[in-house]
């Protein structure tokens, strides 16, 4: 019989008293892994309220207290790294090589927060009225959540709750039931390396337990990473209770391709960036925007696709692994489907995709379509497969307008040798990240992660308070109030590679 995966209540690891499960499923065999249990509510309430008496202490730790705890944790994070990709690899399907950048770029943040006696600096003012001076500090929320999902089983968890628990919080994580025994080591190793009890709590479940998490009066902020129909339930209960709330959501991340771009650097990184991980991230390519005479190098990207073959995460000829579940590939084949039926020319089908040996396994092939309209339910919906749908249009001009309509907003790029179409796109197109002549323009941890429209929503200040503060020369206290960011703008980032 397989293993229950535990709770983390208090600082034990212990089994949950539901008879509720779900099955961990190897998403490359079928095999049954472990079983999730669905806790109950009990053990929500328990694991909140102990998350907030252990805040009553841990927000007192010195700040160097809590900056060597997480480089204890950073260094034992390095020190499991492949264990770690092991485990998630089996978990979630990915290669071994996706694994150990998944976790890789966990250990970067949680290398970020060894930086955060910096990162709480406040502000000072001397003499803002006559004799008065005035000074802000960065003080800790209390109870945090995060609800992480599927596809990056250690990255997403590691972007949460290191960063909340250095500024002081106490978190409750909910790592997706799909993948959660990447989690358990991972906070398993967080008790090695000092963490006190109740200060990192876990909870397993579904819909019940994240509603229970988002309406519990104890709990003061919310982080999510995931669809956009979950992403708006939670954004929308989480801020009807008054919470602070961060959500994350769905693309449609396209790339424009200008005719004076570098063809080889073009077909090279739409490879990587369209299948890569079975597609199953937010920051995949699913859109490629082929300006005037560049659309005469779509033959060459789909001869380079038709190479790459999903398989299993120890074997190394493998461009990516399985589709996380059943019911997420025969999604992915029935949008392939639907983009046959409503006219788009399907140029590469993988829907009729095996791997020797694994006839059970979720796979999809590298598919690719050509003549796709915006009006197409494949360009509408994020597919989260390994799909790249492809438009040809005759302007820069004409290829910012079909990038600034689309709903979403996160990540984008451009491929050109041109300065200025390069300062031009990142100008006026619509997106948060910006990437020029690299697919993927994702930050490093000391930068946000910025993304616009529906890809979206929230408080970039999730974890953390700033009180402001106006003495008289006497040190008389005469007014404090939370920082409330303004509204006037939004970050944005753009990534240049030279």
């Amino acid at each position: 019989m397989s293993k229950r995966v535990p709770l983390l209540i208090n600082g034990q690891f212990v089994d949950s008293k539901s008879a509720e499960t779900l099955p961990v499923i190897n998403p490359a065999t079928q095999d049954v892994l472990a079983h999730v249990p669905l806790a109950t509510m009990d053990e929500v309430e328990q694991a909140v309220q102990g998350a907030a008496e252990a805040f009553k202490t841990w927000r007192n730790v010195p700040v160097p207290e809590r900056a060597r705890l997480m480089l204890r944790y950073q260094a034992l994070l390095k020190e499991h790294h492949d264990e770690l990709a092991e485990i998630l690899a089996e978990d979630n399907g990915k290669t071994f090589e996706d694994a150990k950048g998944d976790v890789w770029r966990g250990i970067e943040v949680v290398e970020h927060a060894c930086n955060v006696p910096s990162l709480l600096m406040g502000e000072t003012v001397e003499n803002v009225a006559n004799g008065v001076d005035t000074y802000s500090n960065i003080q800790a929320l209390g109870v945090c959540v995060g609800i992480t999902p599927f596809n990056f089983p250690a990255m997403i968890p590691l972007w949460m709750f290191p960063l909340a628990v250095a500024c002081g919080n106490t978190f409750v994580l909910k790592p997706s039931e799909q993948v959660p025994l990447t989690t358990v080591r991972l906070l398993e190793l967080f008790k090695e390396a000092g963490c006190p009890d109740g200060v990192v709590q876990m909870i397993h479940g579904s819909k019940q337990q994240v509603d229970a998490l988002l309406t519990h009066p104890v709990t003061k902020a919310i982080s999510f990473v995931g669809s956009v129909p979950v992403g708006e339930h939670i954004y929308r209960t989480g801020t009807h209770h008054l919470k602070r709330v961060q959500c994350f959501a769905g693309a449609k991340n396209h790339t424009v391709i200008m005719p004076d771009a570098d063809k080889n650097s073009v077909v090279n990184n739409l490879v990587g960036a369209s299948v890569g991980a079975a597609g199953q991230r937010c920051m995949a390519i699913s859109v490629a925007v082929f300006v005037g005479d560049s659309i005469n190098w779509l033959p060459e990207l789909v001869d380079n696709l038709k190479g790459v073959r999903p398989g299993l995460w120890s074997d190394a000829g493998a461009g990516y692994g399985p589709l996380v579940s059943k019911p997420a590939t025969e999604r992915v084949k029935a949008l392939i489907g639907k983009g046959i039926e409503e006219g788009a020319t399907c140029l590469l089908d993988g829907r009729d995709c095996s791997v020797e040996g694994l006839p059970d396994g979720n796979w999809v092939g590298p598919t690719v379509f050509s003549d796709v309209t915006p009006e197409m339910t494949i360009y509408q919906q994020e597919i989260f497969g390994p799909v790249l749908c492809c438009i040809h249009v005759d302007t820069l001009e004409q290829a910012i307008a079909v990038v600034n309509a689309s709903p979403y907003g996160n990540g984008t790029s451009i491929f050109t040798n041109s300065g200025s179409a390069a300062r031009r796109y990142q100008h006026e197109v619509e997106v948060g990240q910006v990437g020029i002549n690299i697919p993927i323009p994702v930050p490093l941890p000391f930068f946000s992660f910025t993304g616009w429209k529906g890809s979206f929503m929230g408080d970039l200040h999730a974890y953390g308070k700033q009180a402001v503060r106006f003495y008289t020369e006497t040190k008389t206290i005469t007014a404090r109030w939370p920082y409330v960011e303004s509204a006037a703008g939004q970050p944005n980032m753009t990534i240049a590679l030279k």
